[in-house]
């Protein structure tokens, strides 16, 4: 079937999900006004194009991390893929590989980071803080000795949120899914009425991060770091002096703190107040090319992206990832010349207004 966007494949995904799968992918925590208000902010943001301009040799690639990218965008971490599909995170990673972006994988992936980082490309691994120190640094020099390009450090998860999706279902890791990057024990897959097994799981496993465990994080690796789950400038301008790569500006797709402000509302001042100090990412509500031409302008280096190729794994495996990814890359290309941009680079110089009446 042909997929003309990502609606279509969130459509495709959801046909083929069961319900509980598809809520947990989906949701969000407390009454999802968050996660409703990543994509509303998104929409009322509008860009200024440019005309006259000469784009002979556009060119879409940017320069992540000190590696080059075919687009400004990573995929994100997401745990527990092989819910969606049973070639799980391998086939992501393969689609993303393909695509010429970082794939992020998740200290709660379905298949042993090894595994995942042999697929090839410039893969990321995203890590959670555990109770135990010892095996988080653990994790940090796995990943490193896989050939990871960095390291995605979480920072906004002490515990799961209540997603109240999860909850109602009772929602528990079938037998076929575990985490494969450590023992959890059968905590994840025990279903009790009323509760989320992952999130009985999470919260015996994970701790608060702090400013010392980025040191930490930092000390044990010479991969860049970027903290993922900023929202406040001060934090960002402290993460620059705390010397890391980068920050992934995110309310965590709306699934932590439910009331959570938008990454793109704060993104533009988060970029004015790093100033280059580090690179700084947004996450969270992105659903096409044209939405990465708004998170450039207000001065992303690039996006993450989660739930939508997500949705292409579930619709149909690699392809569909790839599908995801193709559809983006065009969107992207399409919206970077018709904004009048031979370049990433000039789409940051691009203006934008926001309209209040979208709102309403």
């Amino acid at each position: 079937m042909t997929h003309l966007c990502l609606a279509d494949l969130e459509q495709a995904a959801r046909a083929v999900l069961p319900g509980e799968i598809w809520d947990f992918l989906a949701g969000g925590s407390g009454a999802e006004a968050s996660l409703a208000a990543n994509r509303t902010a998104l929409e009322r943001i509008f860009v200024i194009p440019r005309m006259l301009r000469d784009l002979t040799g556009g060119t879409t690639e940017v320069e992540l991390l000190g590696r080059r990218a075919a687009l400004p965008m990573a995929v994100a971490p997401v745990a527990y893929q092989r819910l969606f599909h049973p070639e799980a995170e391998l086939a992501a990673a393969r689609a993303a590989r393909d695509a010429g972006v970082p794939y992020t994988i998740c200290t709660l992936s379905s298949v042993a980071l090894e595994e995942i980082a042999a697929v090839g490309g410039h893969p990321w691994f995203q890590l959670y803080w555990l109770r135990d120190e010892k095996r988080s640094l653990e994790l940090v020099r796995r990943a490193e000795d896989a050939g990871c390009a960095a390291i995605v450090f979480t920072v906004d998860v002490p515990w799961m949120g209540r997603r109240l999706r999860d909850m109602r279902n009772g929602f528990a890791l079938p037998e076929w899914v575990t985490a494969a990057n450590f023992d959890a024990g059968a905590a994840a897959h025990r279903r009790t009425q009323g509760v989320s097994a992952v999130a009985d799981h999470t919260a015996r496993e994970f701790a608060a991060a702090t400013w010392e465990s980025v040191e930490a994080v930092r000390a044990h690796t010479d991969l860049p770091v970027v903290l993922k789950g900023i929202l406040a400038v001060e934090d960002a301008r402290r993460a620059v002096d705390a010397g890391v790569g980068g920050i992934v500006v995110s309310n965590h797709g709306g699934r932590q703190l439910d009331g959570a402000v938008p990454g793109i509302e704060m993104l533009g001042e988060i970029a004015a107040a790093v100033a280059g100090g580090c690179e700084v990412l947004l996450d969270g509500g992105i659903r096409s090319g044209g939405d990465i031409l708004k998170a450039v302008a207000l001065g992303a280096s690039a996006v993450l992206v989660g739930r939508a190729v997500m949705w292409g794994l579930a619709a149909d495996g690699e392809q569909g990832a790839r599908q995801a990814l193709d559809l983006l890359a065009a969107e992207f290309r399409d919206a970077l010349g018709l904004a009048g941009c031979a370049s990433v680079a000039a789409a940051r110089r691009l203006g934008t207004r926001a309209d209040a009446s979208v709102l309403r």
